[in-house]
């Protein structure tokens, strides 16, 4: 798959500009080094905990126009394109705070987020706040969520069956069913922990259903995730 580049945007190079000179100036090494090891090292941090870093970054939007579908996708590309978490953490909390201005295409720009440096930390909020409202609001998209809960690479596998975790009753309840008996077997944790939690959070909504999905299929169902699908639901 085709890299995709950031596009240019005058709205883009001031985020940016702000964004590292706020952020940088904000680092601390001590407190960057435990938040990595957290994250199992998978990238470096500024060592900015997540309140302070909110309050910078109404800094760096203060008095700065309304994003554009251009903007945002230039951002979060340039923020991932950084080594530091922080950097995409800021790109995650203003997809979503404009995620009505993303339109379909925007699909392809996710799943280079999730696949570039993927971890949960990333990936869940990519893929229940970003994605899910993408496919709830084209759902033409679902056929590409079908493909997505096939793929070899396990964060997008992961993001497919999260990506309904918002809807409530409004979840397509056979496709994620489907999903979670397709991906059953699958030997890595993160993919049987997304069942479980998918099933769970679901079950807040049909608990019934859910019970019984998870009695008919407890002999193809990892361990793990009965658990996590029956947490809250009464025997």
């Amino acid at each position: 798959m085709a890299v995709i580049a950031a596009p240019p945007s005058v709205l883009a190079d001031t985020v940016m500009s702000r964004l590292t000179d706020v952020y940088g100036a904000a680092a601390d090494p001590e407190r960057a080094a435990p938040m990595r090891a957290y994250m199992k090292d998978v990238a470096p941090f500024l060592g900015i905990p997540s309140p302070e870093r909110r309050q910078l970054s109404r800094t760096v939007l203060e008095g700065l126009p309304r994003p554009d579908e251009r903007d945002l996708t230039a951002v979060a590309l340039r923020c991932w394109a950084l080594p530091e978490r922080e950097y995409a953490y800021f790109a995650i909390d203003w997809l979503r705070r404009h995620g009505r201005r993303l339109t379909s295409p925007f699909l392809a720009v996710a799943r280079q987020l999730i696949t570039t440096v993927p971890w949960w930390d990333t990936v869940d909020l990519l893929a229940s706040h970003v994605v899910g409202g993408l496919v709830a609001a084209d759902p033409k998209l679902a056929a590409t969520m079908d493909a997505w809960s096939e793929d070899p690479d396990l964060w997008v596998a992961r993001t497919a069956l999260l990506h309904q975790l918002r809807y409530k009753e409004a979840t397509d309840a056979e496709r994620l069913f489907g999903y979670c008996l397709r991906r059953a077997g699958h030997p890595d944790f993160f993919v049987r922990k997304a069942i479980g939690w998918a099933l769970r959070e679901y079950a807040k909504t049909d608990p019934g259903a859910v019970r019984a999905f998870v009695v008919a299929h407890r002999d193809v169902l990892a361990p793990l995730s009965v658990r996590e699908a029956l947490k809250n639901v009464e025997p």
